[in-house]
């Protein structure tokens, strides 16, 4: 099957991408990137956008800047260029592993990561990786520029804060500071599919103790987010084998799963429990 007709727009700035949204989305009109969501949807006429505004050509979008401990991520940015950050920059080697997951490599040279971030698929990365380091995007309209944090920008199966009329101009990672032992683990059935269930954990140790804990999943609920329930469990602890047990059991207990063609609820509880042990016990063996 072929996509249907649609008008191509080119615009030079992001002024005039804004500009042509505003007209164009009340009808359906989206922004096109990397098109690695959108170009598949289309072929099979699940989304038959009349107007495509394409933003490959604004300069300026393709900037990975680390800046006071934040990452600032364009909106042409590659997958591909996350598995390439200089390893001065924090937790340069978690993102590129966490990148290394997504997909296939002809998908990460063309995929954006704020392009997965539009779309807010809760198996992606991405928002998993947004929701774990307090991160926000940079929403651009006719009306200006606003920062939407993480905890406000998913609200649903791929359902965002933004307006019809926004388009993303960057992504912002509050990277996690020297000393921040870190995990991430992920499920799926094959190499390269989307997660079943992922988790993305971090803390620090202050005396032995567990301080500042941060417990976050993906692909098992509406949208990724943080367990406020199994970071309380977790803080204050050793990081025993004992106390990542009960911190993942709380996660398990704390969500709501969702099912779907590949896995029921039960599983994905039983899923959530197993990514978050594994990932805190990368993260105290320094993975």
């Amino acid at each position: 099957m072929k996509a249907a007709a649609f008008t191509h727009h080119l615009p030079r700035s992001t002024g005039e991408a804004a500009a042509l949204l505003a007209d164009v989305a009340p009808d359906g009109g989206r922004i096109i990137a990397g098109g690695q969501t959108l170009v598949a949807i289309m072929a099979l006429r699940l989304a038959q956008p009349p107007h495509l505004i394409d933003i490959n050509a604004i300069p300026g979008l393709d900037h990975v800047i680390h800046n006071g401990g934040i990452l600032h991520i364009g909106a042409l940015v590659r997958h591909s260029a996350m598995q390439r950050l200089p390893l001065a920059i924090p937790g340069a080697a978690l993102l590129a592993r966490i990148a290394g997951h997504i997909a296939h490599l002809p998908i990460r040279n063309r995929g954006t990561v704020c392009g997965s971030l539009a779309y807010a698929d809760p198996a992606a990365e991405w928002g998993l990786v947004l929701a774990a380091l307090d991160g926000a995007v940079t929403a651009h309209s006719r009306r200006g520029r606003r920062l939407i944090p993480a905890a406000d920008y998913f609200q649903g199966i791929m359902t965002t804060a933004l307006a019809e009329d926004e388009l993303i101009v960057e992504a912002q990672f509050t990277l996690p500071p020297p000393g921040t032992a870190c995990g991430f683990h992920e499920v799926s059935r094959r190499a390269g599919d989307y997660a079943m269930a992922m988790a993305l954990v971090s803390y620090r140790l202050e005396a032995g103790r567990i301080a500042a804990p941060c417990i976050a999943i993906g692909g098992a609920e509406a949208f990724p987010r943080r367990l406020p329930g199994a970071e309380a469990a977790l803080h204050g602890a050793s990081p025993t084998t004992a106390s990542f047990r009960h911190a993942a059991d709380q996660a398990a207990a704390e969500i709501d799963p969702i099912t779907d063609g590949q896995v029921d609820a039960g599983l994905r509880r039983d899923l959530v429990r197993a990514v978050i042990h594994r990932a805190l016990q990368q993260a105290a063996a320094g993975a």
